[in-house]
């Protein structure tokens, strides 16, 4: 939990996190709010119904925690006293028992409900059939679909209604009324009528209903895991040398001007100053790239990458909650827990939905009271309990999550794998798209895409490779796959020495070579001019890093290393750009490299060097512009952008925390994947509309014949029976119309 203290004149403000329980929506998350907002001492609250926390600012002498709490207990809901630096556990913890609970709740639920239908559906009339069924009925009901009815208590008290307020109010009556059916049938019998029940119905809709809340839970349970690796890459533990010695401390120690030393193969366990030693430092979490950049005396580290092949001795000058992979972290933190929770379509309609068919099932009541004639009262129950039973939920909570889950699986079979609802909802409205450009556009890995033998004989070249193969520089692995490396064994070197930074240097029969940059070969060099081949002469132009091998006397060949577009790069932007999606690239490479990669593929907007900050401040300048925003990346320096966008999509091959973030995987490394998804999204937002259709035409016709609207024409009443059966009816057509989704070409 973080926390810090202000003192604005005598008033110790505290600032601190919780998390909040209890919270199933976003109603619950705004009287959350109010009611601490209205609390004495507290300055500011805000409720994040994402992240199921609150972050408040108040005056520790006016209030305390615990008074805190007791405000929140008393309207039903609660926050988590932990320990500091507990925040991010206790909600995990939370995350996790509301999913267990839920998926116990479920199956349970499932289990019981299957008697019930199987008897409501095909074996009505069996001896004490009604009796099982209520018995089974009611712990549905009351236990394990307890949640409905305590979320539509909570919101009745606030004067609101959801689909949780439907949920409770049609089962609930349906359940009491087949109850007293059950136990008293002489009732209707008396009266010439049948005594039906429809515990199958109240049931069903439970189980269903409860199948959709699982699904939601899932995905939450997920969100937290990309920020816990985050902070995995964070070292618990360094070593500093001091007056000679060296010792073992931990982080939350450390000073500024300690000195730390980071051996081979370990991360870097802070941000600082290389002050002795030379190796190369793999900074893909920074910059993206997947060259590792040369360190030496005066060069900078950052805390989280990785050393590879020298010791460090690194001057700290960041204290650990000042690295930049501390301000990635927080970051990708707030860009998450600032999202505005989305309130589900379903909920809205419900809104108006729920008063309006209690009004309409209160006024029938009434009506068949005044006018009703000899049996007023029992037909004024029935028809009342009629409207209300055809009103029941079951399609309408059936509407989204099916065509949810069958587009999910749609996304599978296409490889594009989507974590949750609200990213497949969105995704269609997509109108600008960023790309990150390494891994992403391109491979990510270097290649040779141009070898020029210069002034080159036979044993040149086989000492060129020989050079190659004693290299640890990352691009002579690059060399080293090209197939004419493999046709020319080994030479036996006089001498061999790696210089950080520069290049390799090596004796061979009293000669010496030299492979490395164009600045450092030249210096051993008369002025000459090198002639080029027209490959090589494009190679440079594009961007690509040359490597020069040398003697004293002449230049003996260029390689140009490049990372290369993907296949079918081209063909998916230029497929998005039509869409009238703009697209954007992103990268932390150097100029010349991005351009050409720009040109090469089509994209007309992009920024070079972007640090991951800057990738986050793109998204929200877009997002500032009302622009809907998707972010395609693959590394640890595109998760702060994936957290802020909109949408957010990761490369498959990239990094767990940038699979973590983002809400959709690119399972192949196929751009083409991209505007599948988004016409993925587009199909299941129709559907999940038709499905919506579907579920109220049977009440916009059903509900007013219930009432009996069709007596003073012909007599004729809706027996509740008929209702229930148009409401199965209902919920077949949203499930075969969601199914219909599978057959959709993307």
């Amino acid at each position: 939990m973080n926390s810090s203290t202000e003192a604005p004149s005598t008033a110790v403000i505290t600032k601190k996190t919780y998390p909040v329980k209890g919270m199933t929506c976003a109603a619950c998350a705004h009287s959350v709010e109010t009611t601490l907002n209205k609390a004495k001492g507290v300055q500011q609250a805000s409720v994040n119904y994402a992240t199921q926390s609150t972050s408040l600012q108040f005056d520790a002498e006016q209030i305390t925690e615990q008074e805190l709490q007791k405000a929140l207990q008393a309207i039903g809901y609660d926050i988590v006293l932990a320990e500091d630096g507990d925040l991010h556990s206790s909600q995990e913890k939370l995350a996790q028992e509301r999913y267990r609970d839920i998926t116990r709740r479920t199956i349970a639920s499932a289990i019981l409900t299957l008697p019930v239908f199987i008897i409501g559906m095909f074996f009505m009339h069996m001896p004490y059939g009604d009796w099982i069924s209520m018995v089974f009925t009611a712990p549905v009901l009351f236990w394990f679909g307890r949640s409905f009815f305590i979320n539509a208590w909570k919101q009745a008290r606030h004067a609101k209604a959801n689909m949780d307020t439907l949920v409770a109010l049609s089962t609930g009556i349906a359940f009491i009324f087949s109850t007293f059916n059950t136990i008293y049938p002489q009732y209707w019998i008396a009266r010439g009528l049948e005594a039906h029940v429809y515990f199958e119905a109240a049931a069903v809709i439970i189980t269903f209903i409860s199948l959709g809340k699982w699904l939601e839970e899932r995905a939450k349970t997920q969100t937290g895991s990309a920020l816990k690796k985050l902070m995995g890459l964070q070292v618990k533990d360094l070593r500093i040398q001091k007056d000679g010695q060296e010792f073992q401390i931990p982080i939350a120690e450390v000073q500024i001007d300690h000195q730390v030393m980071v051996k081979p193969g370990e991360k870097i366990p802070i941000d600082g100053e290389v002050i002795d030693g030379h190796s190369y430092v793999n900074e893909s979490m920074i910059s993206g790239e997947p060259i590792p950049v040369a360190k030496e005396p005066g060069t900078k580290v950052f805390a989280g990458t990785l050393n590879q092949k020298g010791a460090l001795l690194v001057r700290v000058n960041k204290l650990p909650e000042e690295t930049l992979l501390a301000q990635i972290i927080r970051r990708v933190e707030e860009a998450q827990g600032s999202k505005a929770p989305v309130q589900a379509l379903v909920d809205k309609i419900a809104g108006v939905f729920v008063p309006v068919v209690l009004v309409i099932a209160i006024l029938t009541f009434i009506l068949w009271n005044i006018a009703g004639g000899e049996n007023a009262f029992s037909q004024a129950l029935l028809t009342s309990i009629t409207v209300l039973v055809i009103a029941c939920p079951c399609a309408l909570g059936l509407a989204t999550p099916t065509a949810i889950m069958v587009g999910m699986g749609k996304g599978a079979e296409n490889h594009i794998l989507i974590k949750d609802a609200e990213s497949l909802e969105q995704a269609h409205k997509v109108d600008t798209l960023i790309l990150d450009k390494t891994g992403t556009i391109t491979k990510g890995e270097p290649e040779v895409i141009a070898l020029d033998w210069i002034n080159a004989e036979k044993e040149d070249v086989q000492l060129f490779f020989s050079m190659e193969a004693k290299s640890e520089h990352p691009l002579a692995d690059a060399i080293m796959k090209i197939k004419e490396a493999k046709n020319h064994p080994p030479l036996h070197l006089d001498s061999f020495e790696s210089i950080t930074g520069k290049g390799i240097e090596a004796t061979y029969k009293g000669e010496r070579y030299f492979i490395g940059s164009a600045q450092w070969i030249y210096s051993f060099l008369p002025e000459e001019e090198i002639h080029t081949s027209a490959e090589l002469s494009h190679a440079m132009l594009s961007g690509a890093t040359l490597v020069y091998f040398a003697d004293t006397s002449r230049i003996i060949a260029i390689a140009a290393i490049a990372d290369t577009v993907k296949v079918g790069a081209k063909e998916a932007i230029k497929e998005l750009q039509q869409a009238g999606i703009e697209v954007h690239m992103l990268t932390g490479d150097r100029t010349e490299a991005a351009q050409a990669v720009a040109d090469e593929v089509g994209i007309l907007h992009w920024q070079a060097e972007a640090m991951p900050q800057d990738k986050s401040n793109k998204v929200k300048e877009l997002q500032k512009q009302g622009r809907m925003v998707a972010m395609v990346g693959d590394g640890i320096n595109d998760s702060e952008a994936l957290a802020q966008a909109n949408v957010s999509i990761a490369m498959g091959k990239g990094t767990d925390i940038a699979m973590d973030v983002a809400k959709m995987t690119l399972m192949s490394a196929d751009l083409r994947a991209i505007p599948r998804a988004f016409k993925l999204s587009s199909l299941t937002v129709t559907t999940i509309k038709q499905n919506l259709f579907w579920a109220f035409i049977y009440n916009i016709i059903g509900i007013p014949i219930a009432a009996g609207l069709l007596y003073p024409v012909n007599g004729f009443l809706l027996n509740p029976m008929i209702a229930a059966a148009a409401m199965a009816l209902s919920s077949v057509s949203v499930v075969s119309n969601s199914i219909r989704l599978k057959w959709k070409k993307l």
